[in-house]
């Protein structure tokens, strides 16, 4: 019985994980952060073979470049809307004094 547990974990170790997209972004920041989430999740697990482990990794890093991508491009477009907001603050001070 002790081999068949043993086979049988040695079968789930090298079962093949999902097969990741490494070609295209994802659809948007939410899709990209699960999906890097999952992947960190799965390479936890230590249950990946070298190859698959190598391919989440490769993939893990496209989504993370994504994510800090659209993160910085969200961070400026708050910054350029907060000076707009601060410059028709100030002028409209200006006016009423």
């Amino acid at each position: 019985m002790k081999s068949s547990e043993h086979r049988s974990h040695n079968n789930l170790v090298m079962a093949k994980p999902t097969k990741l997209d490494t070609s295209s972004p994802p659809k948007d920041f939410e899709a990209g952060l699960t999906e890097l989430e999952n992947i960190v999740t799965s390479m936890e697990e230590g249950k990946m073979s070298l190859e698959a482990s190598l391919l989440a990794h490769k993939r893990g890093v496209e989504l993370l470049q994504y994510c800090q991508t659209t993160l910085q491009g969200a961070q400026q477009q708050v910054r350029i809307l907060e000076a707009d907001a601060l410059k028709k603050f100030s002028s409209t001070n200006i006016d009423e004094k």
